[in-house]
């Protein structure tokens, strides 16, 4: 079983950025691959970026060079920076891990103004 509680959304300017956390309750070399994925408005929920235990990395098309995700296995915990935020960016942004069960955090709300 994995707890993960997101922090970090809130509301922003376009052209804006935004860090987000995640906290994993349990040792996070125990976890193979954490990320982020978004749930927009009347849409489905869409992978953002992963990252694994060894510090591989996959980004959605929609944000590579924009966002960066990065991983503390020590401090069992996945943030993911976003940068020139844009107004399509706004979604609840979901923690997630793979552990091999998958795991969802609640989700913390990103709204970017245009």
């Amino acid at each position: 079983q994995v707890q993960l509680v997101e922090s970090g959304g809130g509301l922003v300017q376009a052209g804006g950025s935004l860090r987000l956390s995640c906290a994993a309750s349990r040792n996070a070399f125990n976890i193979n691959t954490m990320g982020w994925y978004r749930q927009a408005p009347g849409k489905q929920r869409e992978l953002v970026a992963l990252i694994t235990s060894g510090g591989s990395t996959n980004y959605a098309d929609s944000v590579k060079g924009r966002f960066t995700i990065s991983r503390d296995n020590a401090k069992n915990t996945v943030d993911l920076q976003m940068n020139s935020l844009k107004y399509e960016d706004t979604a609840v942004y979901y923690c997630y891990a793979n552990a091999p069960l998958r795991y969802w955090g609640k989700g913390t709300l990103v709204t970017v103004s245009s």
